[in-house]
């Protein structure tokens, strides 16, 4: 069973201009959200899917932009968060006479597929995507309208999702979930006539593209010859947009729900100075990258300098990833073998070191010891998300309780706060701070009722589910 948080396109010239290449540099800028496949889809052909990085099939990039030329298409990198990593789980995918991306995860998936004539489910072979495009293909066939099929969908629907979908006739489709859990753009590019929808707005940059508006939550937006139209499938209030995005996941040029991600992490840094200043510190340093703006904000809030001590291999065979996003623990392992200290910045000093979260202790164990051998004196950490408690069913790759270090200590419940001792002892530092709800939702500027937590508080009401928690080998089909 595969589940997605992902990065998706799709984009619709008004001029009949090949797409094509935007299609490919928006997925280059989306690389962040997926490493482990890529694809595309283009009207009347079967999807082009291909494993690996955008940038490694950059010698077919010319090939691709002539047998795939169109005005209208769909694309998609990968990120899975359940299942394996082959070429048969990437996407596009295509049912009967509609292509789809999908950015999420489908909670009820299992119940789902009953509802398609009782598939054979296991892990390795099954796809929430593939399902709900089965059931979204039926209910357009028997209503013969796209908002009132998904709306339908909605309804059978527990969990996230962001899709862009793609019809024979060249229609260009993408909807985004009541909740909003995940982030959707609307972009327009004026010299080609070109609209374009993208996980974010870095896609849009990256093609000489204009930012319009974020796509709403329960809103489907479609793009044709007759331009582009919108409408509401759902209205659900509060929204539950991931909290993990604004540290994390995406990239820092975007801007979410109207919130620059650069700004927001730079004041998730400096209202973490203030809850906790660890005045006596000599330098503060960054993991890189995601954690840069935070250590940035941090450092200028307490007046202490704020150095580059580690840096990244850009050059080993992995320098490029994100080791979060790694499907497998000994891929993990290798991106942090590649992080290199900068002793001259870091021996005999008190350290303070701001990471965007902690979620198996792994990447962080690893920083540590690398700290500890460049000559560091004292260690502490300041984690700018809370404590990852509970398992994500909306498209984040923690599926099973077992692996998250805060549970593993007795943390399933009790104040952010406590965890920090019990972390720092398996981690190896000397001090974990960690962030909490409100802070951080203060410092994102958004409602904390608006923002999904659900992985530190173990609150599912924004999906409407009480989950009966998984091994990491059931959820992965491992």
């Amino acid at each position: 069973m595969v589940h997605e948080n992902c990065g998706v396109v799709g984009i619709f010239s008004l001029e009949g201009h090949n797409v094509i290449p935007f299609v490919i540099d928006c997925l280059r800028a989306l690389q962040h959200r997926g490493q482990e496949a890529w694809g595309l889809a283009v009207p009347g052909k079967a999807p082009f899917r291909k494993l690996g990085l955008v940038s490694g099939a950059a010698p077919e990039f010319q090939t691709i932009v002539k047998r795939y030329r169109s005005h209208a298409a769909i694309g998609h990198v990968r990120y899975s968060t359940l299942g394996r990593s082959t070429l048969e789980n990437a996407q596009p995918l295509k049912v009967k006479d509609l292509c789809i991306a999908h950015n999420g995860t489908i909670a009820n998936v299992e119940e789902l597929s009953g509802m398609v004539g009782g598939c054979t489910f296991t892990p390795q072979t099954m796809s929430d995507t593939l399902v709900a495009a089965q059931r979204l293909v039926t209910h357009i066939a028997e209503s013969g309208d796209m908002k009132q099929a998904m709306k339908i969908l909605k309804g059978e629907i527990v969990g996230s999702f962001c899709f862009t979908f793609l019809t024979d006739e060249g229609s260009v489709y993408a909807a985004r979930d009541a909740k909003g859990f995940r982030p959707l753009v609307l972009g327009y590019h004026k010299d080609t006539g070109t609209y374009m929808v993208a996980s974010e707005s870095c896609a849009l940059a990256a093609v000489g593209a204009v930012l319009v508006r974020d796509v709403e939550p329960g809103e489907i937006i479609k793009m044709s010859k007759a331009g582009i139209e919108s409408q509401h499938f759902a209205n659900e209030k509060p929204h539950a947009h991931c909290a993990f995005e604004y540290t994390y996941f995406a990239h820092p040029s975007s801007i979410m729900e109207g919130i620059s991600v650069y700004g927001a992490r730079k004041r998730i840094g400096q209202f973490l100075a203030r809850q906790f200043p660890i005045r006596d510190a000599d330098v503060v340093v960054p993991v890189p990258d995601s954690a840069r703006p935070a250590a940035l904000g941090y450092a200028q809030e307490l007046g202490l300098p704020f150095e580059e001590g580690l840096l990244k291999d850009r050059y080993s065979k992995k320098g490029s990833m994100r080791s979060f996003i790694e499907p497998y623990h000994e891929d993990r392992i290798e991106i942090n073998k590649g992080i290199i200290p900068i002793r001259e910045v870091i021996s005999g000093k008190h350290v303070i070191v701001v990471d965007d979260s902690i979620i198996r202790g792994t990447s962080s164990a690893n920083i540590t010891g690398t700290l500890r051998l460049a000559g560091a004196r004292k260690i502490s950490m300041v984690v700018t998300y809370p404590p990852v408690r509970f398992p994500c069913y909306a498209g984040i790759d923690f599926p099973s309780q077992e692996e998250l270090v805060a549970y593993r200590q007795g943390m399933d419940e009790g104040p952010p706060a406590a965890a920090g001792p019990l972390v720092a002892k398996v981690i190896g530092a000397d001090y974990v701070a960690y962030n909490d709800t409100s802070n951080l939702a203060r410092a994102i500027g958004m409602d904390e009722k608006e923002l999904c937590f659900t992985c530190s508080t173990g609150d599912y009401a924004p999906l409407g589910i009480r989950p009966v928690f998984k091994s990491r080998a059931q959820m992965k089909g491992e």
